[in-house]
């Protein structure tokens, strides 16, 4: 294999795929983030995703001097597809990451997309954009493919490497080629799809389906709390059962499962479908925050605790646990909720940025050793430093000791639940 491999794109998904590469080839590593860079020459990932000394051991040129992808005749691509304020795909970093690619694309190259996108994304949009800014033809003077990403941030089982990887691309020698490419480095092996648009809907239909099913879990969460019966409970029991799928309730946020079910509804609808179990899905897990702020507010006044100015300490703000992701965090939807109530909101995250977190939510980060006693505790993200703590430590964040403490993913030990505390658990 004698290409030269770019990455565009040094996120949670892109550094891992350049490590990955990095390990067997010299690659370009790009990123338009010169702090990003800077940190990443230093051998410094602030993901957490990537050890230092894995940096350290991969023949990775960082860079966010563009014209270094002129170099490279493999570059995949590999930014955030968000949505915006109205649930719509924003496909703004791809197109602009395809500009950018366009501007130093050269004869012969091959461009691999792995953003998650709608089916048609790569050939509607993307390859217009490389071909207006580079003068040159898809499939006659480069070529183009799709890969989509499988990586799970803050899981060390199942990594770029284990997991098997879709490939697709416009012609059979062009799949062969990046089929080739990935099966230098991806150990589970290849899988190659018919289509671009196969591997596009491929990918959207996996984190469509596990948001399908937490909502379901947190849809009977709703229901089981109020015939006052212990959800998990329940799914202990009906775990027993060879073929029941294990998932639990809780936050769907991130930028994946609660962002993926949008691009392909968006796509569905303007087509002339209106989707309705995905919708009706997306609309519970989008409802979780507010159902739980409410339900502890209930727990608070059946305690006798005065709603108004009473104080809630949040426990955990990045989308989910050990990871410091704050990216369509739900914990905020929490949080509002309780200032609706006039409730006073105290938020501390060992691992979420302080300053990302006052830019993205205006919100004040408080360590946890300077937190004021609380009426209430929501462990709203079980990461593990809280975890560690115990029902000792949970219960000296309360005014004396007592209060209630909502247990949002059901990890503390319902057997020794000390005895001035109220349990509240999704």
């Amino acid at each position: 294999m004698n290409r030269k491999i770019a990455v565009v794109g040094l996120g949670y998904v892109g550094l891992p795929v350049a490590v990955a590469f990095g390990e067997r080839v010299p690659v370009v590593g790009f990123d338009i983030n010169s702090k990003r860079i800077a940190t990443l020459q230093q051998n410094i990932d602030y993901t957490g995703e990537v050890k230092s000394e894995e940096l350290e051991r991969a023949k990775i040129e960082f860079t966010n001097d563009e014209a270094r992808l002129r170099e490279c005749d493999f570059i995949i691509i590999a930014v955030p597809t968000p949505i915006d304020h109205a649930k719509q795909p924003d496909l703004t970093p791809l197109i602009k990451a395809s500009e950018t690619v366009g501007r130093n694309l050269q004869p012969g190259t091959i461009v691999v997309y792995e953003s998650t996108v709608y089916p048609g994304t790569t050939e509607e949009v993307c390859i217009p954009v490389l071909e207006q800014h580079s003068g040159l033809r898809a499939s006659q003077d480069f070529f183009v493919g799709y890969s989509p990403e499988r990586i799970n941030p803050g899981d060390k089982q199942h990594t770029f490497k284990t997991i098997v990887k879709v490939v697709s691309g416009q012609t059979e020698d062009t799949l062969n080629v990046i089929a080739d490419v990935y099966g230098m480095v991806v150990e589970a092996g290849v899988y190659r799809a018919s289509s671009i648009r196969v591997a596009e809907a491929a990918k959207v239909i996996e984190n469509t389906q596990r948001d399908l099913n937490i909502a379901l879990m947190n849809e009977l969460a709703i229901i089981f709390d109020r015939l006052e019966i212990d959800t998990t409970e329940v799914l202990a029991a009906a775990g027993t059962k060879w073929n029941f799928l294990r998932f639990t309730p809780g936050l769907v946020g991130g930028h994946c499962i609660g962002v993926d079910p949008y691009y392909l509804t968006y796509k569905a609808e303007s087509i002339g479908y209106h989707p309705q179990v995905i919708l009706a899905g997306r609309r519970i897990n989008d409802g979780m925050g507010k159902f739980i702020a409410t339900s502890l507010v209930k727990q608070m006044i059946l305690k006798g605790i005065p709603i108004q100015g009473s104080r809630v300490t949040i426990l955990g703000l990045t989308f989910k646990e050990n990871v410091p992701d704050i990216r369509n965090s739900k914990v905020i939807d929490i949080i509002r909720e309780l200032w609706e109530f006039g409730v006073e909101v105290q938020v501390t995250d060992p691992l979420a940025d302080a300053k990302e977190v006052h830019a993205e939510y205006g919100l004040d980060l408080i360590e946890v050793n300077e937190l004021l006693a609380a009426d209430a505790v929501i462990l709203a993200v079980s990461h593990k430093n809280y975890i560690d703590m115990g029902w000792k430590g949970i219960t000296a964040l309360l005014k004396n000791e007592q209060g209630i403490v909502a247990d949002v993913k059901s990890v503390l030990d319902v057997n020794t639940i000390p005895d001035k505390v109220t349990l509240w658990r999704l």
